[in-house]
């Protein structure tokens, strides 16, 4: 994967980096059909309270405060959404216009009917995960112009360089032995948004069904149809809460960011 930037995203250097892209050029798809099942909450985690706000409140206000976000959204059981829009929404009013989709059975299904329910018009979209509620205005603009850029790329996606090392396992009678040692240096940890071009991501997404294939990430269909996707560098705080350990953290960083 291409690295397109060694420094984390500021509020200063996202201003300027979004500078080439127009204002409210993408639909962001905020992924929130999850169960939860491993933050072990019987209604989920995304409108658990957090530093004041639901969870996925915070999500939507970074979305809403981005330069380059016109519409959102919101992809999640149909028999959530009155209460998502009653807890989540309604007590912190949004200026940009939300819309719902319907979650599908896997993750890849509910990015396929947050795609199809972006409003015509929007040339680029950028898909996120709904748990990840530390993402920054600046973090969104700038993965946004960094896919504009630049017309050969389909896709670019937020994530840094692997830090830790990383082995290769054969699972034998004596545990699982360590077989390899490969680089850190082709290796990244993802995250989302995940931004790519509308058209692209469309008809990755049709190859996709056609050949059965079923990606990890919304980048691994892209890349899956031949697409050319880079990395951005973005701030490594762009935790997703996954189980109920990673809530008291997320919860300091957003007060910390308050204060």
């Amino acid at each position: 994967m291409e690295g397109v930037g060694t420094a984390p995203v500021t509020d200063s250097a996202a201003s300027c980096a979004c500078d080439g892209a127009p204002e409210g050029a993408a639909c962001a798809v905020i992924v929130a059909g999850g169960s939860g099942t491993r933050f072990g909450n019987p209604g989920g985690k995304l409108l658990v309270e957090a530093a004041g706000r639901p969870l996925i409140a915070w999500t939507l206000a970074a979305f809403d405060r981005a330069r380059t976000i016109g519409h959102i959204v919101i992809v999640c059981q149909p028999a959530r959404r009155q209460e998502m829009r009653e807890v989540a929404i309604d007590p912190y009013p949004l200026a940009t216009p939300v819309t719902f989709a319907d979650a599908g059975a896997e993750r890849q299904d509910s990015t396929v009917s947050g795609v199809a329910a972006v409003p015509t018009g929007y040339d680029v979209v950028a898909v996120h995960d709904a748990a990840r509620p530390l993402i920054s205005p600046a973090t969104i603009d700038a993965a946004v112009a960094e896919l504009l850029r630049d017309p050969r790329r389909d896709g670019v996606v937020c994530g840094q360089g692997a830090i830790d090392t990383l082995k290769t396992v054969e699972e034998q009678e004596v545990g699982a032995r360590f077989v390899d040692t490969p680089p850190r240096s082709r290796f990244w940890c993802v995250q989302t948004p995940q931004v790519f071009r509308t058209h692209v991501l469309v008809q990755a997404i049709e190859r996709a069904a056609a050949d059965g294939f079923a990606g990890t990430d919304d980048a691994s269909v892209v890349e899956h149809a031949g697409g050319v996707v880079v990395g951005v560098e973005a701030p490594r705080d762009n935790i997703k809460v996954t189980v109920p350990e990673d809530l008291p953290l997320v919860e300091a960083l957003l007060r910390a960011r308050a204060n």
